[in-house]
């Protein structure tokens, strides 16, 4: 019994061992105008005036780099000189100190709504919904990320916007480089002629 117990704690700790990627799961919804935009197109990016200041500059060529991973993806290829599409990227982060189930007393949360932009690297509240405050006696504080990503689209010839997508996720990790490039794809998903509905989609990273 006692071999047969230590075996099986083997074969446990060797299944924990090899996962190597985790899921990072976002609730998208897009947006598409008619008719749909070529797989194969040229953009390049475009930026709000706060999103030119020098202090958010460095952090938007960041985001800007990610999102061009997720649009090759896609077929789309960046070029500055010879662009037909314009794309503007935002992203909006909040941190609690500790997550939602940790919450004893009443208080209120962030509740994300698509279709609303959020500044980049900035905390914006998009509505909110009561939650249960602080952490309760003895229950450790660890932080929880709330975040949001959204892509705006333009067709440089018309200016008028073509593509419009949000991916909202929350959770614990803090490595939010990792966590964003993967809502970015999520936020993708079905481009240029995406579902109507609010997607639940998982892309996996590794760890």
């Amino acid at each position: 019994m006692f071999k047969s117990f230590i075996a099986i704690c083997f074969v446990t700790l060797g299944l924990v061992g090899c996962s190597s990627v985790r899921l990072v799961d976002s609730d998208v919804r897009s947006y598409a105008t008619a008719p749909s935009v070529p797989l194969d197109a040229r953009y390049r990016f475009e930026r709000l005036p706060s999103q030119q200041a020098q202090a958010a500059a460095a952090e938007q060529a960041q985001l800007e780099v990610m999102v061009q991973a997720a649009l090759a993806k896609v077929g789309w290829q960046r070029d500055d000189a010879a662009a037909g599409y314009s794309v503007q990227v935002s992203v909006g982060i909040k941190i609690d100190p500790y997550a939602p189930w940790q919450r004893t007393s009443i208080g209120w949360e962030p509740a994300f709504s698509f279709g609303r932009s959020l500044r980049s690297g900035g905390v914006l509240f998009v509505g909110s919904r009561p939650f249960m405050g602080r952490p309760g006696f003895g229950m450790s504080e660890s932080p929880y990320y709330w975040r949001q990503v959204s892509l705006i689209i333009r067709d440089l010839g018309s200016a008028q916007v073509v593509y419009e997508t949000h991916a909202a996720h929350d959770g614990p990790w803090s490595d939010s480089p990792a966590i964003l490039s993967a809502m970015f794809e999520a936020a993708l998903q079905g481009f240029p002629n995406p579902p109507q509905d609010v997607r639940h989609i998982n892309i996996e990273i590794p760890r």
